[in-house]
């Protein structure tokens, strides 16, 4: 039982892609959220919207190393999660999930806080059993360039497990599968980043191996809504859960779908497979069917259409159907005729006179917090 008036919600990773849009949701909800990153691959931008709200505090903070507060619920998502950012620095990035899940398990036993792992889909590896349920074991390679995360993660769901069962921790394992949406971050080699600013761009559109390799895309509002039932659930559901889309395509096709979308005329070019890189990747949902009533609902089209826009907005870019649709839209320009006779009765400055200009003016809508304060 929570001493606090609200819940109060403790976001490691908070500053990140994922981490910021549940800030957000958890805020929506009523909790009062602490938000803790090091930006090493999350930003400022991402939650500086949520800076002036009177329930959420920002905290730059390194996992690595212990926390003390007082806390209800852990959502630990804190970790790099792009090959780019994690092999980077590999001991850093192994010592975020082992240490990471060793100080906020520590931190969860020492105020009885329910906590959640963010864990992955790499903890399949490259997987021989297709689609991967949760009872599958994985396919991984210990020793290779990949495993500082694909082990980091599995090492982190060990130690969950291993609280749980020990000291009776109430815990919860999400396994994410690839997501994209808002807030990802430009350069992070993730396919539908990549995809997506190389079009814009007019670059070239790299595709590793034959593109034939299949990859199962969920937009990030699925994700979150997927977390927050799964906390949700009572404390004998421990997971871990898949949450990820099963519908599969070739990254080929995902490169087509970009291609349509933003209009752009950018070739595809093909570069050698990284070492590791799995040939198939896809979530058996039964398990988050049956325990928390959830599946993704936003088709790929509206999410890759939610997801250019934010990157046209932040890069200055416009992508060539963005640049077409606004000239169709646009309200051509007329030109001007001999005016009519005014009547003499009629005052001259009545009959010149423009629309009214809160006609004219665009609607403009401000959300305001708690505190009455506009954001």
């Amino acid at each position: 039982m929570s001493i606090h008036e609200r819940t109060v919600s403790l976001v490691t990773g908070g500053a990140g892609f994922l981490g910021s849009h549940l800030c957000e949701q958890l805020l929506a909800r009523g909790d009062e959220v602490i938000c803790v990153d090091n930006f090493f691959t999350g930003t400022r931008r991402n939650v500086e919207h949520l800076l002036g709200h009177p329930r959420f505090e920002l905290m730059r903070h390194d996992v690595c190393f212990p926390l003390y507060l007082e806390v209800d619920e852990i959502w630990n998502f804190a970790c790099p999660a792009s090959p780019v950012h994690y092999q980077h620095d590999p001991v850093q990035t192994t010592k975020t999930s082992v240490h990471g899940a060793i100080n906020m398990l520590g931190l969860a036993k020492r105020v009885g806080a329910k906590i959640l792992q963010a864990s992955t889909s790499e903890v399949y590896g490259d997987p021989q059993v297709h689609p991967q349920p949760e009872d599958y074991w994985g396919h991984v390679n210990p020793n290779g360039i990949r495993s500082c995360y694909d082990e980091g993660k599995r090492c982190a769901e060990t130690l969950f497990f291993d609280y749980h069962r020990q000291h009776r921790l109430r815990i919860k394992v999400m396994r994410i599968f690839n997501t994209y949406g808002p807030r990802m971050h430009p350069n992070d080699g993730r396919v539908v980043s990549n995809f997506i600013v190389q079009a814009l761009k007019g670059e070239a559109i790299t595709l590793y191996g034959s593109g034939q390799q299949t990859r199962s895309f969920q937009y990030v509002d699925d994700l979150i809504r997927g977390c927050m039932k799964l906390m949700g659930t009572a404390d004998d559901v421990v997971g871990p859960v898949n949450i990820g889309n099963p519908v599969e395509l070739t990254v080929r096709e995902l490169a087509e779908a970009v291609l349509r979308l933003t209009g752009s005329r950018s070739e595809l070019v093909y570069r050698p497979l990284p070492h590791d890189d799995p040939m198939q990747r896809c979530p058996d949902i039964t398990r988050a069917r049956r325990l928390l009533d959830w599946e993704p609902c936003i088709q790929l089209e509206e999410g890759l259409g939610e997801t250019i826009a934010y990157f046209e907005s932040l890069l200055g870019l416009r992508s060539p159907r963005s640049m077409a649709l606004a000239a169709r839209t646009a309200v051509p320009a007329v030109a001007p005729t001999a005016a009519a006779p005014v009547p003499a009765t009629v005052p001259p400055a009545v009959a010149q006179r423009s629309l009214p200009e809160a006609v004219c003016a665009p609607a403009v809508t401000t959300l305001e917090n708690e505190a009455g304060v506009a954001a």
